[in-house]
């Protein structure tokens, strides 16, 4: 297969998918388009306000929130919206919808001003399914601005990526990425000196066995790089004076969960599989050990004792 001739558009619909579902992981991958230019453009300004998570917004946080909401709100199959950038979940009137959208429209923002990576995060779920646990996610994507725009999604047929040509198309770069059962870097977050003393057991035991650290802060770029490097660990963990940790379930950890398992790796709170924490409300928050199944399943033995 000659990959730089298969566009994003013909790859979902040779996989044979719901026809809607297929459109909507289209119209995000237009969102994210939009969403790179506006990033090319931005002056780094704050917007002078906060988000629901009371963290400062930049302008292209709040335009990337409507530029996702406009386009995915207007899809007739769309029942609900939730944003980490709102507080409360957008339902439209639809008659007949198949499926709810989750989306962090920017995630890594306060990066922006160094210039590193930052990414957008979508989980689609069942219809009305967002308020239960991440086993009703049907698909989930990322989009990477990075030195390449990439796309990487996956609808329970494994896990692709696309990048974003000069022409302003997302071209098939790899097909069925997947992880190897144990790699050799680690993405620590958190601030040492607030980890438990299991987590830091934990990482003390990476870092004697040779593996390499590897982090920018940004979830998005930090989960990717395992991702193509075919193996290794990206946690946030519960911490000494927040014991939730700092990334939301719904918004970032059910989506990057569902693409790491459909490439053949892990994902949990340091004990119980990501995918089957139950959601109280939107902006609930959990750890995260993600990655390769070895160093998540070691991540276990330190955090279960």
């Amino acid at each position: 297969m000659d990959h730089k001739s298969v566009l994003l558009r013909k790859y979902l619909y040779d996989e044979g998918i719901d026809p809607d579902l297929r459109r909507l992981i289209h119209m995000v991958s237009v969102a994210g388009k939009y969403i790179s230019a506006q990033l090319k453009a931005a002056n780094r300004k704050m917007s002078g306000t906060q988000n629901a998570s009371e963290e400062h917004q930049l302008e292209i946080d709040k335009k990337a929130d409507v530029i996702l909401q406009d386009m995915i709100t207007q899809l007739d199959y769309v029942a609900e919206y939730a944003s980490e950038e709102q507080e409360v979940v957008i339902k439209t009137k639809h008659p007949a919808p198949k499926y709810s959208v989750s989306v962090d429209p920017l995630d890594g923002s306060s990066l922006i001003d160094v210039n590193l990576a930052v990414g957008t995060i979508v989980g689609i779920h069942r219809c009305e399914k967002l308020i239960d646990s991440g086993r009703h996610i049907v698909a989930a994507l990322y989009i990477l601005y990075g030195p390449l725009t990439t796309l990487v999604y996956t609808s329970g047929k494994g896990v692709h990526e696309f990048v974003l040509n000069p022409e302003g198309e997302f071209v098939l770069s790899q097909t069925h990425l997947q992880m190897k059962p144990e790699g050799k870097i680690y993405s620590p977050g958190g601030l040492r000196t607030h980890w438990t003393s299991a987590h830091r057991q934990y990482i003390d035991d990476l870092i004697t066995t040779g593996y390499k650290l590897r982090y920018s802060g940004g979830l998005v770029p930090d989960f990717n790089q395992i991702l193509m490097k075919g193996g290794g660990m990206f946690a946030y963990p519960g911490l000494i004076n927040n014991p939730e940790g700092k990334l939301r379930l719904l918004f970032e950890l059910y989506p990057l969960a569902f693409i790491c398992e459909q490439a053949g790796g892990a994902a949990t709170d340091g004990v119980t599989p990501i995918l089957d924490l139950k959601l109280a409300e939107i902006h609930q928050r959990a750890p995260i050990y993600i990655g390769s199944t070895t160093e998540v399943e070691k991540a276990k033995g330190y955090l279960s004792t």
